[in-house]
């Protein structure tokens, strides 16, 4: 049980062109958004979707296969961890940022065409 204790399993779309850096040390880091659809019916019984995004970061071998094989609106899954850090600005403000740390990436949806 201790192996899902931070364990996050999302699919959905990837909301625009992963940025790809290159480390001083030549590791690869992906950083891109995921939008993920929930849908539910409203107290009127109507049809609603709420779209949740998540920050996703990816390392190494993870990151070259994001770079490689994804794009904006590409339906991947992603498996990983929850990392919260924290960075403080100029003016004193603790500001907290939570990611999903990809472990593994799922390429979904049909094949992009060859133009």
């Amino acid at each position: 049980m201790s192996s899902i204790k931070n364990h996050v399993q999302l699919i959905g779309n990837i909301g625009q062109e992963p940025t790809i850096t290159i480390l001083e040390n030549g590791k690869k880091v992906a950083r891109f958004s995921l939008a993920t659809n929930e849908h539910f019916k409203n107290a009127k019984g109507e049809k609603q979707t709420e779209t949740n995004w998540h920050s996703i970061v990816a390392w190494g071998s993870t990151a070259e296969i994001i770079e490689k094989f994804t794009s904006k609106g590409k339906e991947v899954g992603v498996t990983g961890k929850l990392k919260t850090r924290s960075y403080t600005s100029k003016d004193e403000q603790t500001h907290y940022i939570t990611e999903v740390v990809a472990n593994d990436i799922l390429l979904l949806g049909s094949k992009p065409d060859k133009a």
